[in-house]
């Protein structure tokens, strides 16, 4: 098995943190500590008018501020369903992608006559790696990276990196990542 699957397409954000608006489970804790906040100025607004304490000068601005809070909270969860829908089909739309670029990459692959280290190689290199750090994810040195990359451009027919990554990305823009269905 080379080095090209769905599940290894975005090695670009390795241990870098993820913005809050990512991460669903924080949006959630917040919107239910903001319901617990709406719910101690709903009931304190309810007893204020039951008792009779305060003035409508008192009162308009305790309900207005929990009017308030009312709408942010449903507007945040509207929000936070519509970020998880769109979350959701970015995600898919890019499994979708993922898995056209590997079907694409083992394709060329097996056209050029690639062995399966050199169609390591090749994949890792497309996906930006250096000759060093491909060496030690491989557990092999920089020389003989640098003899897959030889004989990976020798039987391509390409020159470099950039023209390898050209040809897969031209491939890629000329069809459709997903079969149109009839009537779209």
């Amino acid at each position: 098995m080379t080095a090209v699957s769905q599940t290894d397409t975005d090695d670009s954000t390795r241990g870098a943190p993820r913005p809050v608006a990512q991460r669903p489970v924080l949006l959630v804790v917040l919107i239910l500590f903001q319901m617990l906040c709406t719910a101690f100025f709903v009931y304190d607004v309810i007893m204020d008018f039951r008792e009779g304490e305060g003035t409508v000068l008192h009162l308009m601005p305790e309900v207005a501020a929990t009017l308030g809070l009312v709408v942010g909270l449903v507007f945040e969860g509207r929000t936070l369903m519509a970020l998880l829908r769109r979350q959701a089909h970015m995600e898919k739309s890019l499994g979708v992608a993922a898995g056209a670029l590997a079907e694409l990459m083992e394709e060329y692959f097996r056209q050029w006559g690639l062995t399966p280290s050199e169609a390591d190689v090749a994949a890792f290199t497309i996906k930006g790696y250096s000759i060093a750090e491909i060496a030690a994810m491989r557990g092999s040195a920089e020389g003989t990276v640098k003899t897959h990359l030889n004989a990976i451009y020798r039987k391509s027919g390409m020159q470099g990196r950039g023209q390898l990554v050209s040809v897969l990305i031209e491939d890629l823009l000329n069809g459709p990542l997903v079969p149109r269905r009839d009537g779209a």
